[in-house]
């Protein structure tokens, strides 16, 4: 009977690193000068995009980089659709790796809810390097929705699961209109091992 049970601990133990080892998932924690988060990237849902985004995580891209954009309901650019965000930016000089393919969230199943990180873009395939961050839920930026007139939505690809209260410390931040300032500095973005 001792036995069976080690047997039975082992085996959950095994099935556990196996299920850690296939996760659809990876961690990256941002460091930034008003404190850290820590984002879910969805690899499996939206392989294309969480590629991209962990390239440039991978590169240090985003060491040095800003969130440069915080929009709320009092600073908006335009009122018809209102939306709340903080918008990021790898550092100046960092490389490129050119556009990405869309994942619309009609494809990919995420949505920008609460805390989702999701590609900054103007045309349909034209993401790149930007990032945001939504604050809320934030329907007008799926698929569908009329926040980008081309009606396809954003690319979300992960969401923040700790230091969401850093990301609204962000996003309340000064600004003048939308832009931060100063901009808020990303001392590292690193996977998290």
């Amino acid at each position: 009977m001792i036995h069976f049970a080690r047997l039975k601990s082992v085996l959950a133990g095994s099935l556990l690193l196996s299920a850690l080892s296939c996760a659809a998932t990876d961690m990256v924690r941002v460091q930034t000068e008003l404190g850290e988060f820590v984002v879910e990237i969805e690899t499996e849902k939206a392989p294309i995009t969480a590629k991209n985004f962990l390239r440039y995580v991978d590169a240090g891209a985003f060491d040095g980089g800003t969130f440069h954009r915080a929009v709320r309901l009092d600073n908006q650019n335009r009122d018809d659709i209102l939306i709340e965000v903080i918008q990021g930016r790898p550092a100046r000089g960092a490389e490129s790796y050119g556009s990405i393919p869309l994942e619309r969230t009609n494809e990919t199943g995420l949505k920008h809810l609460d805390g989702t990180i999701s590609m900054a873009r103007g045309g349909p395939d034209s993401a790149s390097s930007g990032i945001f961050i939504c604050i809320n839920d934030q329907p007008s930026l799926d698929f569908g929705a009329m926040r980008n007139a081309d009606g396809q939505g954003f690319a979300a690809f992960g969401r923040v699961v700790e230091g969401m209260d850093v990301v609204r410390a962000i996003q309340q931040s000064p600004t003048e209109r939308e832009n931060l300032t100063p901009a808020i500095q990303i001392t590292s973005a690193a996977r998290v091992r």
